[in-house]
């Protein structure tokens, strides 16, 4: 994960971005892992995925005239907004309340030249992670979405959301709570199927 640009820094980019375009790349540089993997969790097949990623910028660097910076954090969720506006717009113009997981649209499993074997298990606990976050309410999956990949802080979720930012840490906790409760019961009860049934089934709701 790329490291943080300071708040200064930030700043001083966002006043040059719309003239300088060496300025635009490095903000589009640090921002791009994190709002691709956002969009690609939330809309799984990654041509569809890169399109919408592509539009964000875009859209982004159109209006940056507007954008007024509101301190350290304002940015990220302006853009995060874009993308998740995008993302729904995605689904109303599709028609499609999930977006079904197949084993080529997985995000990168990323390990040291794992073995077949190792490359399916992570597989299958991605998809039924995948699965089990779907089956929180829209907002908190749309929190721990953002915190964990798209790597918001939580006062950056908050802005983005216009939420209080103790409302975020409490949807985390709780849906954390939730996420540690149902993987403990899959052991108990294990899902029936392979990772191939699982395709079918895994979703993530729309917001």
């Amino acid at each position: 994960m790329p490291t943080r640009i300071g708040a200064n820094r930030e700043k001083a980019l966002l006043e040059s971005a719309q003239h300088d375009l060496a300025a635009f790349e490095e903000l589009y540089g640090h921002y791009f892992p994190k709002v691709y993997a956002y969009v690609n969790y939330r809309v799984a097949p990654v041509q569809e995925a890169e399109d919408l990623v592509a539009t964000t910028f875009l859209k982004a660097a159109e209006r940056l005239g507007r954008f007024q910076w509101r301190g350290e954090g304002s940015f990220a969720a302006w853009l995060f907004r874009i993308a998740h506006d995008l993302v729904v717009d995605f689904y109303r113009q599709n028609h499609r309340g999930t977006s079904l997981t197949s084993l080529d649209d997985l995000p990168d499993l990323r390990s040291d030249n794992p073995l077949p074997y190792d490359t399916a298990v992570q597989m299958e606990q991605f998809i039924n992670l995948r699965y089990l976050i779907g089956t929180l309410s829209a907002r908190r999956q749309e929190i721990i979405t953002l915190k964990f990949f798209g790597g918001l802080r939580n006062r950056e979720i908050a802005q983005m959301l216009a939420l209080d930012e103790r409302t975020v840490a409490s949807h985390l906790c709780r849906g954390l709570e939730d996420l540690h409760r149902k993987l403990a019961n899959e052991g108990t009860h294990p899902r029936k199927g392979n990772v191939h049934e699982e395709q079918r089934t895994v979703g993530f709701a729309r917001s």
